[in-house]
């Protein structure tokens, strides 16, 4: 069928469509995080660090170039390889890259093929230092380490893919670790399906934990996971490192025992109400070691009635903060948010596409998602407008990245003529403007 330059609607004769409406993009939008990533220096950062050991000097498309594409694609949601072919001439991703047209995507699969344990490094050095920039400009008081873990799915015989029974799934069983204070994800580390939540924590922790002493001394430090992670070598390394944790105990008879006063005074609570199934709780709490600890630690509980139920339930968490029972345990509870920054990186940032059948290569993947995730969040809470700050990346894209575009290029200048109608001009000058004021200190 031949291609027809204009035709008009049955359905309105006076309407006629053709392909003749010039270069155009519906993410003209995206020129905002080109500036931001500008501003913080981030490409000149990626071109100096990232060298994959096949450098491929005659190489058209290099390494560190790729790696930044991919960076824009996630921001853009076009997660798949396949995204760069069917992108590849658009002109506000490469006005963005700073190239004619975009890696295809056998270039990219070849390119993911090439990343291995040094490269692997690289990005979490990228990411430190990135995180050193942001810093700069807005130092946090506080870091709260909200450490938990997820599953990533697999299919077919994938490297390092097994059933995990806590999820009933196959795939990987990451660790991860966000700032529960900003939503930054701080450290993320690839494991095997089979990996019990606690294996290995403590030496994850240990390196992230001497990187913030090391580097922002006075920042306090604070940290919270679930069951999962109450180990006596977990708590050694905050300790070891001057970080105030809390962390839930699974709970038990000997826990039972110690807690057997405050259960009893809650029975005489709720038997001298008129109704017996109003809700009641209290607190307490107690010295505690468990076998495998060297020594006693201060454990707070809460044992409460559910509103409508008459059994009680038990709430254990291990700490070294002076707070009351109560005030803990309000602490601990708080690290719901966890789970919504998990689904954040996992629908917004497809974090969780691990297609390769190498581990190591799914490894650098997630890393590359990590970096665009904590880019955006950045970008998110040093940039953009107060009323927007709390937005999910989803509704972001909506309102300030994708936004058609007309671009017209003259002798001198690229212009893109962005959307007339688009509601949110003045939250995207307004963008613009807090980016130009930042002033991260890039050397």
């Amino acid at each position: 069928m031949s291609i027809i330059s204009e035709i008009s609607l049955e359905s309105n004769k006076n309407i006629h469509v053709n392909f003749d409406g010039g270069d155009l993009t519906s993410d003209g939008g995206l020129l905002l995080m080109m500036d931001f990533i500008s501003k913080f220096g981030v490409d000149r950062l990626i071109k100096e660090l990232f060298h994959t050991t096949d450098p491929g000097h005659k190489r058209h498309h290099k390494d560190y170039e790729n790696l930044l594409q991919m960076v824009y694609l996630i921001m853009a949601a076009y997660f798949q390889d396949d995204h760069a072919d069917e992108l590849r001439n658009d002109p506000a991703i490469t006005a963005a890259v700073g190239k004619e047209s975009l890696a295809s995507q056998p270039t990219l699969s070849r390119f993911h093929n090439r990343l291995d344990e040094n490269t692997l490094t690289q990005l979490e050095e990228i990411v430190k230092k990135l995180r050193e920039r942001a810093y700069s400009v807005k130092m946090p008081e506080h870091v709260l380490f909200d450490l938990d873990t997820t599953l990533f799915s697999t299919f077919g015989k994938q490297e390092g893919g097994a059933f995990n029974f806590h999820y009933q799934a196959n795939g990987y069983h990451p660790l991860l670790c966000f700032d529960g204070m900003t939503g930054d994800l701080l450290k993320i580390e690839l494991r095997s399906g089979a990996k019990y939540c606690c294996n290995g924590a403590a030496e994850f922790m240990k390196s992230l934990l001497k990187e913030y002493q090391e580097r922002y001394p006075n920042i306090a430090l604070f940290l919270r996971g679930d069951s999962g992670f109450a180990t006596d070598e977990l708590y050694r390394v905050c300790e070891d490192y001057g970080t105030s944790y809390v962390i839930r105990l699974k709970e038990n008879e000997v826990l039972r025992k110690l807690a057997k006063e405050l259960d009893d005074e809650l029975y005489y609570l709720t038997s001298t109400q008129e109704d017996a199934v109003s809700y009641a709780a209290v607190y307490g709490e107690f010295e505690y070691k468990a076998n495998s600890w060297d020594y006693p630690r201060r454990v707070v509980c809460k044992i409460e009635k559910p509103l409508g139920q008459l059994i009680h339930m038990n709430t254990f968490v291990v700490t070294n903060m002076d707070s009351t029972p109560e005030e803990l345990i309000g602490f601990y509870c708080k690290r719901g948010q966890m789970e919504n920054f998990i689904k954040e990186c996992k629908s917004g940032f497809d974090m969780d596409y691990v297609s390769s059948s190498s581990q190591i290569v799914n490894d650098n993947r997630v890393q590359i998602h990590a970096l665009a995730f904590n880019l955006f969040n950045w970008f998110r809470r040093l940039v953009l407008p107060a009323k927007l700050q709390k937005d999910r990346i989803d509704t972001v894209r909506l309102k300030l990245i994708k936004i058609a575009a007309r671009i017209v290029r003259s002798a001198r200048y690229v212009i893109f003529k962005l959307c007339s109608s688009c509601p949110f001009q003045h939250e995207f000058f307004e963008t613009l403007h807090n980016i130009r004021q930042l002033q991260p200190i890039t050397n």
